[in-house]
């Protein structure tokens, strides 16, 4: 009967540890044990701050409404000083989801990969990573040779400790790669964040929103540059609202549906496919417009 009883017992304590491991939400790891406490003679200082949804403004001003675009959950800042030399501060975001770090890591393309994690851009004393469902940012108050070697290696300690990898935003894969600049392409959900790298409306005339999967490339010919964004939505209805709305509001006046000679002398057009909608923007002619068009949906 004791058998029976602790083995009993012995499911109930799994099958809650299962549930609470189940339930363990983005946000509830403490990610100060991601973070190392010293390299390279650079020590931390001081106790870590953490920042919510609701207090990174008090934190970041400017930038704090670009991650919450991205859904963030949480942020743990910890500053590095070695006497003599400047200051550095590890910021460590738990975005929730990798998607959503993959998405802020693309929103500043700027600097040399240096092959940390599963993206990594470092510029002038910046060290900028994704990982996981996590995006790191590493930052010398001035850069010389010690610091930049301080953080890259703080960066590679940091990378070890995430445990996992994210998948990239299969929507990614549906960017035609011809002339396609790599260092350009953009993921989001927000409109917001559309309008920072092209500017498209005042008004979220695509109804995006978290349940919609959009990316943004940029495309180089010998005849300048030109735009491509592709957007996912839950189902054909919100796509093809999505594209009336588009047609109504972005080129009433086009003669013929879906594509369009705007007054900069380029073209844009717009084909939807399914819960596919897609958008070629400034193409230098009409032809190269539904050739980007037909690269998509083929």
């Amino acid at each position: 009967m004791k058998t029976k009883i602790w083995g009993v017992i012995f499911l109930l304590i799994a099958g809650g540890m299962a549930q609470m491991c189940k339930n363990r939400k983005a946000g509830d790891i403490d990610l100060g044990t991601l973070m190392p406490h010293e390299v390279n003679e650079w020590k931390s200082q001081g106790a870590d701050k953490i920042y919510t949804e609701e207090t990174i403004f008090d934190y970041i001003n400017g930038a704090g409404e670009i991650y919450r675009a991205y859904n963030y959950k949480k942020l743990q800042a910890r500053n590095f000083t070695r006497e003599g030399y400047p200051q550095i501060i590890a910021d460590l975001f738990d975005m929730g989801e990798a998607k959503n770090a993959f998405g802020i890591f693309t929103h500043n393309l700027e600097g040399e990969k240096v092959g940390i994690g599963q993206g990594s851009l470092y510029s002038g004393g910046l060290l900028q990573i994704w990982k996981g469902r996590y995006f790191v940012s590493l930052f010398a108050e001035e850069e010389t040779n010690e610091s930049k070697a301080a953080v890259l290696a703080m960066g590679k300690k940091v990378a070890s400790s995430i445990n996992e990898d994210g998948q990239l935003p299969s929507i990614i894969e549906l960017l035609p790669e011809e002339n396609l600049k790599k260092n350009s392409i953009r993921y989001f959900y927000n409109h917001l964040i559309l309008n920072y790298h092209f500017f498209l409306a005042d008004d979220n005339i695509l109804n995006l929103a978290e349940n919609t999967d959009a990316v943004l490339g940029t495309y180089q010919t010998e005849n300048g540059k030109h735009w491509l964004l592709l957007v996912n939505y839950p189902n054909k209805e919100n796509a093809v609202k999505a594209y009336n709305n588009f047609l109504n509001v972005y080129m009433p006046e086009a003669l013929e549906e879906g594509i369009l000679q705007t007054e900069n002398a380029k073209w844009t057009a717009v084909k939807i496919k399914q819960i596919l909608l897609t958008i070629v923007f400034d193409a230098p002619s009409k032809g190269a417009a539904k050739k980007m068009l037909f690269a998509v949906h083929k």
